[in-house]
Protein backbone atom coordinates (compact mmCIF):
# COMPACT_ATOMS: atom_id res chain seq x y z
CA UNK A 1 0.00 0.00 0.00
CA UNK A 2 2.78 2.45 0.94
CA UNK A 3 4.75 1.56 -2.19
CA UNK A 4 1.67 2.10 -4.35
CA UNK A 5 0.98 5.47 -2.67
CA UNK A 6 4.59 6.54 -3.22
CA UNK A 7 4.35 5.59 -6.89
CA UNK A 8 1.10 7.55 -7.23
CA UNK A 9 2.56 10.59 -5.45
CA UNK A 10 5.72 10.39 -7.57
CA UNK A 11 3.61 10.13 -10.72
CA UNK A 12 1.54 13.12 -9.67
CA UNK A 13 4.69 15.12 -8.94
CA UNK A 14 6.12 14.28 -12.37
CA UNK A 15 2.80 15.23 -14.01
CA UNK A 16 2.67 18.58 -12.16
CA UNK A 17 6.31 19.30 -12.99
CA UNK A 18 5.65 18.51 -16.67
CA UNK A 19 2.54 20.67 -16.72
CA UNK A 20 4.41 23.56 -15.08
CA UNK A 21 7.24 23.24 -17.60
CA UNK A 22 4.77 23.19 -20.50
CA UNK A 23 2.97 26.27 -19.23
CA UNK A 24 6.24 28.11 -18.66
CA UNK A 25 7.35 27.22 -22.19
CA UNK A 26 4.25 28.71 -23.83
CA UNK A 27 5.70 30.94 -26.48
CA UNK A 28 4.31 34.26 -27.69
CA UNK A 29 3.55 32.58 -31.03
CA UNK A 30 1.52 29.88 -29.24
CA UNK A 31 -0.42 32.49 -27.25
CA UNK A 32 -1.04 34.52 -30.40
CA UNK A 33 -2.24 31.55 -32.42
CA UNK A 34 -5.55 31.77 -30.56
CA UNK A 35 -6.11 35.12 -32.33
CA UNK A 36 -5.79 33.64 -35.84
CA UNK A 37 -9.43 32.63 -36.12
CA UNK A 38 -10.48 36.29 -36.35
CA UNK A 39 -7.31 38.28 -36.95
CA UNK A 40 -5.68 35.87 -39.41
CA UNK A 41 -2.46 33.89 -39.32
CA UNK A 42 0.28 36.00 -37.73
CA UNK A 43 -2.19 38.88 -37.45
CA UNK A 44 -2.95 39.28 -41.18
CA UNK A 45 -6.73 39.79 -41.05
CA UNK A 46 -8.91 38.15 -43.66
CA UNK A 47 -12.21 39.72 -42.56
CA UNK A 48 -13.58 43.22 -43.13
CA UNK A 49 -14.49 44.00 -39.53
CA UNK A 50 -11.31 42.59 -37.98
CA UNK A 51 -8.13 44.62 -37.79
CA UNK A 52 -4.78 43.30 -38.87
CA UNK A 53 -2.51 43.10 -35.86
CA UNK A 54 0.67 42.37 -37.83
CA UNK A 55 3.21 45.16 -37.45
CA UNK A 56 1.21 47.10 -34.88
CA UNK A 57 2.85 48.71 -31.88
CA UNK A 58 3.37 46.34 -28.96
CA UNK A 59 2.15 49.05 -26.60
CA UNK A 60 -0.98 49.74 -28.68
CA UNK A 61 -1.87 46.04 -28.61
CA UNK A 62 -1.26 45.76 -24.87
CA UNK A 63 -3.33 48.88 -24.17
CA UNK A 64 -6.16 47.62 -26.40
CA UNK A 65 -6.21 44.24 -24.67
CA UNK A 66 -6.23 45.82 -21.22
CA UNK A 67 -9.06 48.10 -22.35
CA UNK A 68 -11.05 45.11 -23.58
CA UNK A 69 -10.41 43.23 -20.34
CA UNK A 70 -11.48 46.14 -18.12
CA UNK A 71 -14.50 46.97 -20.26
CA UNK A 72 -13.14 50.46 -21.00
CA UNK A 73 -12.97 49.64 -24.71
CA UNK A 74 -16.24 48.51 -26.30
CA UNK A 75 -16.29 45.00 -27.71
CA UNK A 76 -18.64 42.22 -28.60
CA UNK A 77 -16.28 39.27 -28.24
CA UNK A 78 -12.89 40.69 -27.25
CA UNK A 79 -14.03 41.73 -23.77
CA UNK A 80 -14.82 38.13 -22.90
CA UNK A 81 -11.68 36.72 -24.53
CA UNK A 82 -9.33 39.23 -22.91
CA UNK A 83 -10.43 38.15 -19.44
CA UNK A 84 -8.67 34.82 -20.02
CA UNK A 85 -5.23 36.40 -20.33
CA UNK A 86 -2.78 38.03 -17.94
CA UNK A 87 -0.92 41.29 -18.49
CA UNK A 88 2.20 39.20 -19.19
CA UNK A 89 0.26 37.34 -21.89
CA UNK A 90 -0.75 40.68 -23.43
CA UNK A 91 2.90 41.77 -23.45
CA UNK A 92 3.98 38.53 -25.13
CA UNK A 93 1.24 38.74 -27.77
CA UNK A 94 1.97 42.42 -28.38
CA UNK A 95 5.64 41.65 -28.89
CA UNK A 96 4.81 38.79 -31.26
CA UNK A 97 2.44 40.81 -33.45
CA UNK A 98 4.73 43.86 -33.49
CA UNK A 99 7.43 41.71 -35.11
CA UNK A 100 5.21 40.43 -37.93
CA UNK A 101 5.26 41.94 -41.40
CA UNK A 102 2.55 44.59 -41.82
CA UNK A 103 -0.38 43.30 -43.84
CA UNK A 104 -2.58 45.38 -46.19
CA UNK A 105 -6.16 44.28 -46.83
CA UNK A 106 -7.28 43.13 -50.25
CA UNK A 107 -10.56 45.06 -50.17
CA UNK A 108 -11.32 48.09 -52.24
CA UNK A 109 -11.88 51.61 -51.05
CA UNK A 110 -14.03 54.19 -52.82
CA UNK A 111 -11.57 56.35 -54.81
CA UNK A 112 -13.54 59.61 -54.45
CA UNK A 113 -13.91 59.16 -50.68
CA UNK A 114 -10.24 58.19 -50.39
CA UNK A 115 -9.21 61.41 -52.22
CA UNK A 116 -11.28 63.48 -49.79
CA UNK A 117 -9.82 61.48 -46.91
CA UNK A 118 -6.26 62.21 -48.08
CA UNK A 119 -6.89 65.93 -47.68
CA UNK A 120 -8.50 65.41 -44.26
CA UNK A 121 -5.56 63.26 -43.19
CA UNK A 122 -3.09 66.04 -44.04
CA UNK A 123 -5.11 68.65 -42.14
CA UNK A 124 -6.13 66.63 -39.09
CA UNK A 125 -4.22 63.38 -38.64
CA UNK A 126 -0.74 63.49 -40.21
CA UNK A 127 1.09 64.57 -37.04
CA UNK A 128 0.27 61.31 -35.26
CA UNK A 129 -0.52 58.91 -38.10
CA UNK A 130 2.69 59.58 -40.02
CA UNK A 131 3.60 58.40 -43.52
CA UNK A 132 -0.08 58.25 -44.49
CA UNK A 133 -0.90 56.06 -41.50
CA UNK A 134 1.88 53.54 -42.26
CA UNK A 135 4.11 54.37 -39.33
CA UNK A 136 3.74 54.30 -35.56
CA UNK A 137 4.24 57.52 -33.62
CA UNK A 138 3.49 57.78 -29.92
CA UNK A 139 1.92 54.32 -30.14
CA UNK A 140 -0.70 55.42 -32.65
CA UNK A 141 -1.79 52.30 -34.49
CA UNK A 142 -1.00 51.67 -38.13
CA UNK A 143 -4.15 52.59 -40.05
CA UNK A 144 -2.85 52.12 -43.59
CA UNK A 145 -4.17 48.98 -45.21
CA UNK A 146 -6.80 48.20 -42.59
CA UNK A 147 -10.25 47.16 -43.81
CA UNK A 148 -12.69 50.00 -44.60
CA UNK A 149 -15.44 48.44 -42.48
CA UNK A 150 -13.18 48.03 -39.45
CA UNK A 151 -12.03 51.67 -39.72
CA UNK A 152 -15.62 52.89 -40.11
CA UNK A 153 -16.66 51.03 -36.95
CA UNK A 154 -13.79 52.62 -35.02
CA UNK A 155 -14.63 56.10 -36.33
CA UNK A 156 -18.27 55.60 -35.31
CA UNK A 157 -17.24 54.48 -31.82
CA UNK A 158 -15.02 57.55 -31.38
CA UNK A 159 -17.67 59.94 -32.73
CA UNK A 160 -20.36 58.47 -30.46
CA UNK A 161 -18.09 58.63 -27.41
CA UNK A 162 -17.99 54.84 -26.99
CA UNK A 163 -14.20 54.93 -27.18
CA UNK A 164 -12.13 57.32 -25.13
CA UNK A 165 -9.85 59.74 -26.91
CA UNK A 166 -6.96 61.68 -25.53
CA UNK A 167 -7.32 65.47 -25.77
CA UNK A 168 -5.32 66.01 -28.97
CA UNK A 169 -7.25 63.31 -30.85
CA UNK A 170 -10.57 64.66 -29.60
CA UNK A 171 -9.60 68.17 -30.70
CA UNK A 172 -8.82 66.91 -34.22
CA UNK A 173 -11.83 64.60 -34.61
CA UNK A 174 -14.60 66.65 -32.99
CA UNK A 175 -15.14 69.05 -35.93
CA UNK A 176 -15.29 66.19 -38.46
CA UNK A 177 -18.66 64.99 -39.74
CA UNK A 178 -19.54 61.32 -40.15
CA UNK A 179 -19.08 61.55 -43.96
CA UNK A 180 -15.60 63.04 -43.35
CA UNK A 181 -14.75 60.26 -40.91
CA UNK A 182 -15.96 57.76 -43.49
CA UNK A 183 -13.72 59.43 -46.09
CA UNK A 184 -10.76 59.02 -43.72
CA UNK A 185 -11.60 55.33 -43.35
CA UNK A 186 -11.58 54.91 -47.14
CA UNK A 187 -8.32 56.83 -47.39
CA UNK A 188 -6.46 54.71 -44.83
CA UNK A 189 -7.85 51.50 -46.33
CA UNK A 190 -6.54 52.60 -49.74
CA UNK A 191 -2.97 53.17 -48.53
CA UNK A 192 -0.79 50.12 -49.15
Amino acid sequence: MVTRLCKTAAGAAVLLLSLGTALAATSPAMLSSACAGCHGTNGASAGPSMPSLAGQSRIAIVEAMKGFKSGERPATVMGRLAKGYSDADFEAMGEFFSRQKTFANSGSADAAKAAQGADLHERHCARCHVDDGREIKDNSPILAGQWVRYLEIQMQDYAAGRRKMFDRKQEKMKPLSMPELEALAHYYASVK
